[in-house]
């Protein structure tokens, strides 16, 4: 059998060894948006929760608009100009309408990069910021939540008198799906922030996992985090397989987001009727699998549909390699899942140590390999033993420890793939 999955920009083609039971789990999604123009205007003109976006811009000196960064392939060159137009419509002038590029704890985005995320007409007519989490002096402290989350944000951002950003929901490893509220925290916020709603109190949470909204402390925590930040109107959409716009959500961040998750979980769930016994996965391809710290994200949307002790390969082209250089040190000096989450349990929380640790509790479940030729299986640490040369070499490997005729689920999108055995559905549902 032959599979080809997401890699890089141009995927992959996988030549699968006969004698499996192979199961392709596409993401599935509702169809494209027939008219795009009428949706979006539609959306911001009778939005969810929310008055009309031009409505609530009137009398406004100033807008900000937060945007994902490249690791996001959120449509904002197709979103962003009918925001921009309605902000202009109610009087803001060009130069008082900014935009955020919410990297979080990310890099930021390159002059070249701008122009994709943006496009070069937006790129050359606003003021365009690129968060650094690390510089503590261009952030605003705001108290602390109830948890006692110290709440950090651009200052930038804060000054202006309406608050926007711009979204994509999808599966997301940590907050059950992206969008609405992550724009802010972790996007807009300082490091100090980043670390605690990223510390081992929230990371071991046991619905602090892919497709889980209604009870996952983390989503709470970040409503709590936006709301202090006064967070006023989202634009979220959907996207199909070939990344098109399935659906556009607007308004209250909290209401438009809600429905949002809700078109998704309904559209694009695949439900098996039991749990496979091992998993090839992807990162998504581009810009998802640029590092191996984002190709993580394959791995634990997987592990929910997998047997205990079953395999599961990740591929991710890592053209960018590692990741920051805080994960790259942590991922060297690697010795063992057990031994790195005793080690950060107790102590101060450090950049990027959390998606080690996502790995780490899959890992103490399943064996991990990997198939990502951007990296070098001796910056790896122990999970270095797992690296394969090829992927013909990996898939080798694993389907060595699968029963002759057993089950192997083949996720060609990795992590856009919301996929769950029935019981387990209804567990993290309900």
């Amino acid at each position: 059998m032959r599979a080809t999955v997401a890699f890089g920009k141009h995927g992959v083609e996988l030549d699968l060894p006969a004698g499996y039971r192979y199961d392709v789990l596409h993401a599935h999604a509702a169809p494209p948006v027939v008219d795009l123009n009428a949706e979006i205007a539609s959306a911001l003109d009778c939005p969810i929760g929310a008055p009309p976006l031009q409505q609530m811009a009137t009398g406004c000196a100033s807008a900000a608009i937060a945007v994902c960064d490249i690791t996001r392939p959120a449509p904002n060159r197709l979103t962003l100009p009918p925001v921009i137009e309605r902000l202009l419509n109610a009087g803001i002038q060009r130069e008082k309408i900014t935009i955020f590029i919410a990297t979080g704890l990310h890099r930021p985005a390159t002059p070249d990069e701008l122009d994709i995320i943006l496009g070069p007409e937006i790129v050359g007519h606003h003021p365009i910021v690129n968060h650094d989490a690390r510089i503590r002096e261009a952030h605003r402290f705001l108290g602390e939540t109830r948890r006692g989350t110290p709440v950090a944000i651009e200052s930038r951002f804060l000054d202006a008198d309406l608050h926007i950003s711009l979204g994509l929901i999808e599966p997301h490893l940590m907050l059950g799906f992206s969008g609405g509220r992550k724009l802010i925290a972790p996007g807009l916020a300082a490091q100090e922030t980043i670390k605690v709603i990223h510390s081992p109190r929230f990371m071991r949470e046991a619905l602090a996992v892919e497709g889980s909204v209604d009870e996952n402390p983390l989503h709470d925590e970040l409503l709590n985090i936006a709301r202090m930040a006064r967070h006023d109107f989202i634009l979220d959409v959907t996207l199909t397989r070939m990344r098109e716009i399935s659906g556009v959500f607007a308004g209250g961040p909290v209401q438009a987001h809600a429905a949002g998750v809700a078109a998704l979980r309904y559209e694009a769930l695949e439900r098996l009727d039991e749990p496979v016994d091992a998993v090839i996965t992807s990162a998504a391809g581009y810009p998802l699998d640029l590092t191996f710290y984002q190709t993580i994200k394959g791995v634990t949307a997987a592990q929910h549909i997998v047997k205990r002790n079953g395999p599961i390969l990740v591929l991710g082209e890592c053209t960018e390699g590692i990741g920051s250089p805080e994960f790259a040190a942590k991922l060297h000096g690697y010795r063992g899942h057990q031994e790195y989450l005793d080690a950060i349990r107790d102590s101060p929380v450090e950049v990027d140590q959390w998606q080690l640790e996502k790995l780490a509790l899959v890992g103490l479940k399943h064996r991990l390999l990997f198939y990502t030729p951007g990296v070098v299986p001796a910056s790896l640490g122990s999970l270095g033993t797992d690296c394969f040369v090829s992927a013909p070499a990996a898939i080798a490997e694993l389907l060595r420890m699968v029963p002759k005729g057993g089950r192997v689920a083949v996720i060609p999108e990795g992590p856009y793939v919301y996929a769950r055995v029935h019981e387990n559905e209804l567990a993290i549902n309900h």
